[in-house]
C-alpha cells in the first residue's frame, strides 16, 4: 500500500465527499479542560468530563476525576469497558492489581467490582469508554441504580445550564 511521503509530492487529501449520513468527528484540543465548569459533578469530590456521548450506539467516553479516597462505587457492566489511567491510581477491591498512571484496563462484561482510590492519592483521572450501562449494586448484588448514555446527557445538560454554559453545550459531545 503506497503512503504519501512529506519528502515526495505534496500530500493529497481524499478527493471525494464523505457520505452525507456520516456524523462529524469530535476533536477536543483540551481534553483535560482548564475551565472547571466543563467537569460535571457525579458525587462529592467526583466529576466526569464528557468526550463522546454516543446516543445512537449506547456508549460514552469520559474522563473520570476523583479527589477523595475510599470506595467510589460498586457496579457491573453488561458490556466491555476500557480504561486508561492518566493521573493517580486506583484498584478494584475484588482484584489484586492496581491501575497506575499509564495503565490500560479492560473490564469484561458481567463482572461486578468496587472502585477504590487509596488515601495517598490526591487526584485520579482515568479515561473510560463505557458500553451500555453501569448498574450500581450493594455488596450482595442488589440493584442500587444505573447510569447510561442518556442519564449522562441529562446530567450534563442540567449542570451546564446551572454553571452558565447553557443546556446546548452538551450537544457537541453527542453522536
Amino acid at each position: 500500500m503506497p503512503i504519501d511521503r512529506p519528502d515526495a509530492e505534496p500530500l493529497t487529501p481524499y478527493q471525494y465527499p464523505n457520505p452525507p449520513e456520516a456524523l462529524r468527528e469530535i476533536v477536543i484540543p483540551q481534553a483535560v479542560p482548564a475551565d472547571e465548569r466543563v467537569w460535571v459533578p457525579q458525587a462529592e469530590n467526583v466529576w466526569f468530563r464528557p468526550l463522546c456521548l454516543n446516543a445512537s450506539q449506547g456508549y460514552w467516553t469520559n474522563l473520570l476525576r476523583v479527589r477523595k479516597s475510599g470506595v467510589l462505587s460498586r457496579h457491573r457492566h453488561p458490556q466491555a469497558v476500557h480504561g486508561f489511567v492518566l493521573k493517580g491510581r486506583w484498584r478494584y477491591l475484588e482484584h489484586d492489581w492496581e491501575a497506575t498512571e499509564g495503565s490500560y484496563v479492560f473490564e469484561p462484561p458481567g463482572e461486578t467490582h468496587t472502585l477504590y482510590v487509596p488515601p495517598d492519592v490526591e487526584e485520579m483521572i482515568t479515561y473510560f469508554q463505557v458500553n451500555g450501562v453501569m448498574y450500581y449494586t450493594d455488596p450482595w448484588g442488589k440493584g442500587m441504580g444505573y447510569e447510561d448514555v442518556f442519564t449522562k446527557i441529562d446530567m450534563c445538560r442540567k449542570h451546564y445550564t446551572e454553571v452558565g454554559l447553557g443546556e446546548d453545550y452538551v450537544r457537541q459531545f453527542i453522536r
